[in-house]
């Protein structure tokens, strides 16, 4: 009995030291290739960013757990809604601060005969403008998060001994992602430490990416434009020219943007 007991012992280790050793490999695989996308210029940096999209979507396909694993499950949704609500909240208030200080800007285009939001004839129709400039946002930072939360974070709690410091060991690399981004730089720091903590509590993505989207918008309108260089990092951040808000573009570039 003690002889089968240290037999399935020994290979529980030799298991587990499997999938420590693999999860390393990915990342060691896995997060250069990001960076050299973020830093390559273009157009290397298309191709680049098909073949690390690619390869990050085989390694979670090849170690999938199901959808649950990674968040995406309505589990914990209603308890996790104080998320974007807090988000909306720090949303209200960089707004007003940003309007107090004149550093509040909007996308370009205005609505046609609009000068600011203050003379915009329809709420509605200003409400669908803003929907339609930051959509595509929205989106990327929901891929943003299964990333951030279903392949690495995932893969940090296979390595290393705590879960505390795997998040922060996760929101590390997230935010050395947007250097040298200043604003970005501290934000998902931040923001990929608190993401990871409140992911291991609720494992629930939808609250978190839908937080994301409103505090990246937020920062998006709200810092002054030769600070945060239109949300650029890496190579974009650096070659990005200085141009008047009134004329900016807040289109998001995936490649680019990892916010």
């Amino acid at each position: 009995m003690k002889e089968a007991s240290a037999a399935i012992s020994v290979k529980d280790s030799v298991s587990a030291a499997r999938i420590r050793r693999r999860a390393a490999l990915e990342l060691a695989f896995a997060y250069p290739l990001i960076l050299a996308v973020i830093w390559s210029p273009r157009p290397w940096q298309r191709f680049l960013w098909i073949f690390a999209v690619g390869t990050v979507a085989a390694m979670m396909m090849l170690s999938w757990d199901g959808r649950q694993s990674i968040g995406l499950r309505s589990k914990n949704f209603w308890r996790s809604l104080w998320v974007p609500i807090a988000a909306l909240a720090f949303a209200a208030t960089a707004i007003l601060l940003a309007a107090h200080w004149h550093s509040l800007r909007l996308p370009y285009p205005l609505p046609i005969g609009t000068q600011n939001i203050a003379q915009s004839d329809s709420l509605f129709g200003h409400a669908e403008w803003l929907i339609k400039t930051f959509w595509a946002y929205a989106v990327w930072t929901f891929v943003q998060q299964i990333v951030l939360q279903g392949f690495f974070l995932l893969r940090m709690l296979q390595i290393l001994p705590s879960p505390k410091t795997a998040a922060l060991a996760t929101a590390s690399l997230f935010a050395m992602a947007h250097i040298p981004n200043p604003v970005l730089a501290t934000a998902t720091l931040v923001w990929g430490f608190l993401a990871c903590v409140i992911f291991l509590q609720y494992r629930n993505l939808y609250s978190l990416a839908i937080a994301h989207a409103i505090c990246g918008i937020t920062l998006a309108i709200t810092v002054p434009p030769p600070v945060i260089r239109n949300m650029r990092v890496g190579l974009g951040y650096i070659n990005y020219g200085h141009r008047r808000a009134s004329v900016m573009s807040f289109q998001p570039q995936r490649p680019n943007r990892v916010n």
